[in-house]
């Protein structure tokens, strides 16, 4: 005889409320509960983890949390935009917003925590603002542009100013997302350093050291005594602080702290604790039976956790416990990690060595930027905890070694080479140890995916385990250990581009190369795999056409809009220009090195008026011009290559950029000529296709301010000649370059570039950088040393001939778009644009309408932009 299914009723929306949600449907099999959840915000949970990258994807949709389908089960129901206002826990029923009555058999409540505003005269004056939905997000960037809107986009225009209140986790985010808008950003922090409870003072040292280097100012030891309104506006325009200082501002983020949203909780007499939050025991059970609390508005042991890997721990638990189950919270991982473009911070355990008779090993850089610390025990032997600023690629494979006995020596894991080379290379984690603590996944049921579940590749490990979904921290552990584990079971790990082909993108290069095909067709006819229940291979997808638009590029098969090869390219390469947000595109003439002429400089100016657009001055040291339409585009490059300019390749997966300092030419510490070196370097290799974007530096002296071990190949001047590194990458996992040549003469030095340059174009994996290519190397970086600079596997001529080949074949790529007809019909937003009209179509005036411009008119003078129309004035 079948039973009606009890009623849950979460109270939340969140991050912890979905992990609830998701992990009871996946176990109740049996339909014992139907579950309502009760959303305050009116759209569906969403990863608030990666709330700043809602800057560069304007979608909301793209921060959904799982698979939104989970939503139509018939045993969920949804209501968002509903906060409830009421609960009344001896009729187990709460009220929404709406005055709508919901009964339950259980209650969570999720409601999460909100964020403190501290008690600061003027804290509530139009452009403060908090750092914790979507909709703060949107309305910060909304007053950002406000405000550049009304002082305009001129070079005298001031900057927005905005300052941070809170140096911690979120307080460097919302830092990292003013200057994503283009604004100033201040951070004010009340400790002595950054990120005080997650690091220690010399790690906060350091990461104040990064993060001015990103732009970003940073005053520790001050107080905010006022928020002063602009008499006029009635707007937040400077703060005073409490040592007597002042600081201009148009928007203020306040990122101090969070505050549990117990409300609901006190108002009907449960138990509070202390500090906030509802009281609950390892059951997640508040003091009544009937009601459990989850996340950071749950006080357990005592207090409330702000990290989403002990509510999902949370979540886990309670699910368990409606089915009859009997798990109790594990206990917190209060690990962090920083998720800011180009600044890499982690620590875990008792990263402030705390515990009695702990030791510190400690490795500092400050020249290169980076801080390590491993807290151990008295012996020296068993792990307590770590701090990583600048180079966080250990703590992946330490933090779930937390309480164990580390292998060896642990000076081994600290240093540059030795961590990745040897220390944590030997690690074989135990069952036990935890690999993803925002799922709570351990190295044993990775394991188990592949031995048990039948998985076969990384992919369906995610899918089995949750390991890697989330934040994304924990991925390359969670991929060497199902790789491992798939090489001991006897099966192969695909290395397949694509369902289109087998083989992988280096094995392709060389096929490619080798059979000397030269279109798509030939390619995919030759070596493309027929997928199951198909006749033939296909015409590809969006993984395999650019991979092999790529590797025709760099084997010299011709300009990459020519023929076939202008289907395979994607919206930037295909447009030679960078797509925006809003639609229009960015244009990047190359400036070699960053050295330009006065006159240069003048025409880039003159062609940004002309048409209307913004100017920026990119990381790259060239000149960045925005909000160029499709049809503009040429005649922006006609004006740009008749002043002496070309593409520089800001759109394509090649070089962007050489950067430098002004060297011995011009500076009192240069020994050798960096500027000359830089010029030289883009000019050989302006235009060279590469599986990830390149980018390289020449710094004239140690003093390196070129940043040149922040790129691919980074080059610095001795006394003797110069020292060249490799490997150094920004994005979400920055590297610094590592050394792999000291002392080159200039001509050995090009040589080694080339050599290096050209082995990681054959080998590397599809939108691999160079960073992880020379990791994954087989060998490391002495491998790829002994190839280029020792000719190890005798292809050094073969490199060589490659590169002279790229050199003597370059053209630049506005300039071949300009001369071919064909090619420049491409740029016409509509059928009949003005720059290439069918010679099919008539224009008939009515209502003295114009006829657009001829080419020929277009080019007697320069061209106004208004409105949707090209008008041509001589």
């Amino acid at each position: 005889m079948s039973t009606s299914p009890q009623h849950l009723v979460v109270v939340g929306g969140g991050m912890v409320a979905h992990r609830l949600v998701e992990a009871l449907l996946a176990r109740d099999a049996a339909g014992a509960w139907r579950i309502t959840v009760l959303a305050e915000e009116p759209r569906l949970p969403y990863d608030r983890v990666a709330l700043t990258s809602y800057f560069s994807a304007r979608d909301p949709e793209e921060l959904v949390l799982g698979d939104p389908a989970m939503w139509d089960d018939p045993r969920v129901t949804l209501h968002r935009d509903c906060a409830v206002t009421a609960l009344d826990r001896g009729a187990r029923t709460v009220t929404d917003r709406l005055g709508r009555v919901h009964g339950y058999d259980e209650l969570v409540l999720a409601t999460g925590s909100s964020a403190f505003v501290p008690p600061i005269p003027g804290a509530d004056l139009p452009g403060v603002f908090v750092y914790r939905t979507v909709d703060d997000v949107a309305a910060l960037r909304g007053w950002v542009e406000q405000v550049r809107a009304e002082r305009g986009r001129g070079t005298v225009a001031r900057p927005v100013r905005g300052a941070v209140l809170g140096g911690g986790l979120l307080g460097l985010e919302a830092a990292g997302a003013l200057r994503a808008l283009d604004a100033q950003a201040t951070v004010l922090q009340f400790g002595t350093h950054l990120m005080d409870v997650q690091i220690d003072l010399g790690g906060g040292q350091a990461l104040k050291r990064l993060i001015n280097d990103r732009g970003i100012a940073v005053r520790c030891g001050t107080a905010t005594e006022r928020m002063r309104a602009d008499r006029r506006s009635g707007r937040v325009s400077r703060l005073d602080f409490a040592d007597g200082g002042r600081l201009a501002v148009d928007i203020v983020v306040l990122a101090t702290g969070v505050r549990p949203r117990d409300a609901l909780a006190r108002e009907s007499g449960l138990e509070i604790g202390e500090r906030g939050g509802v009281v609950v025991d390892l059951a997640c059970r508040t003091a009544d039976p009937a009601v459990s609390a989850v996340g950071e508005v749950a006080c357990i042991e005592g207090r409330c956790l702000g990290l989403v890997a002990p509510g999902y721990a949370m979540a886990e638990v309670v699910a368990d416990r409606l089915l009859g189950g009997a798990a109790t919270f594990p206990g917190a991982d209060t690990a962090t990690r920083l998720k800011l473009q180009g600044v890499d911070v982690a620590s875990f355990g008792d990263a402030h060595g705390r515990t009695e008779g702990a030791m510190e090993l400690v490795h500092a850089d400050p020249v290169a930027g980076v801080y390590k610390k491993l807290v151990l025990s008295d012996d020296a032997r068993t792990l307590l905890g770590g701090v990583f600023v600048g180079d966080a690629a250990p703590y992946a494979s330490l933090r779930p070694m937390l309480g164990s006995e580390l292998p060896g020596d642990p000076g081994a894991f600290l240093l540059p080479e030795g961590g990745s080379g040897n220390g944590l290379a030997a690690i074989e984690l135990p069952d036990d140890a935890g690999v993803c603590s925002c799922n709570n996944v351990t190295a044993g049921t990775i394991r188990a995916a592949v031995t048990e579940h039948g998985c076969t590749d990384v992919a369906a490990v995610k899918g089995c385990t949750r390991a890697g979904t989330t934040c994304g921290a924990c991925l390359p552990l969670v991929t060497k250990i199902a790789t491992t584990e798939l090489e001991k079971a006897g099966i192969e790990v695909s290395t397949a581009l694509c369902a289109h082909f087998e083989l992988s993108r280096a094995q392709l290069f060389d096929a490619v190369r080798v059979a000397e095909l030269h279109t798509f067709t030939e390619i995919i006819e030759r070596f493309g795999a027929v997928p199951e229940g198909a006749s033939g291979a296909g015409r590809g997808c969006d993984v395999c056409k650019p991979v092999v638009a790529s590797i025709l590029a760099s084997q010299g098969n011709g300009h990459i809009l020519a023929g076939e090869q202008a289907t395979l390219q994607d919206t930037n390469d295909h447009m030679l220009a960078n797509m925006q947000k809003d639609g229009t595109y960015s244009v990047v003439p190359r400036m070699p090195g960053g050295e330009v002429t006065p006159e240069g400089l003048i025409v880039v100016g003159q062609v940004a008026k002309d048409f209307g657009l913004y100017t920026k001055i990119t990381g790259g040291q060239r000149i960045d011009m925005f909000g160029a339409r499709v049809e503009q585009l040429p005649l922006i490059w006609a004006r740009l290559v008749d002043a002496g300019f070309e593409s520089g390749h800001a759109y394509g997966k090649s070089l962007r950029t050489v950067k430098s300092c002004v060297g011995s030419t011009w500076c009192r510490y240069g020994v050798q000529d960096s500027v000359g070196m830089a010029v030289e370097l883009e000019l050989r290799y302006r235009g060279l296709r590469s599986p990830h974007k390149l980018k390289l530096g020449v710094s004239g002296c140690a003093r390196e301010c070129a940043e040149a071990r922040g790129k691919d190949v980074g080059v610095i001047a001795t006394d003797k000649g110069w020292n060249m590194y490799v490997g150094g990458n920004g994005g979400q996992t920055p590297r610094h370059a590592r050394l792999l040549a000291e002392d080159l003469d200039s001509a050995t030095l090009l040589r080694t570039i080339d050599r290096f340059l050209m082995l990681y174009v054959r080998t590397a994996d599809r939108l691999q950088r160079t960073a992880p290519w020379v990791e994954e190397y087989e060998g490391g970086l002495d491998a790829v040393r002994a190839v280029v600079l020792e000719d190890s596997l005798g292809i050094g001529a073969d490199l060589d001939a490659a590169m002279a080949r790229h050199v003597d074949g370059y053209e630049d790529e506005w300039r071949a778009v300009l001369e071919d007809p064909e090619k420049l019909a491409r740029f016409g937003s509509f059928v009949n644009a003005p720059t290439t009209p069918d010679p099919t179509l008539a224009y008939v005036a009515e209502r003295g309408q114009k006829r657009p411009a001829t080419p020929d008119e277009i080019a007697t003078g320069p061209v106004l932009v208004s409105g949707p129309a090209i008008e041509v004035r001589a």
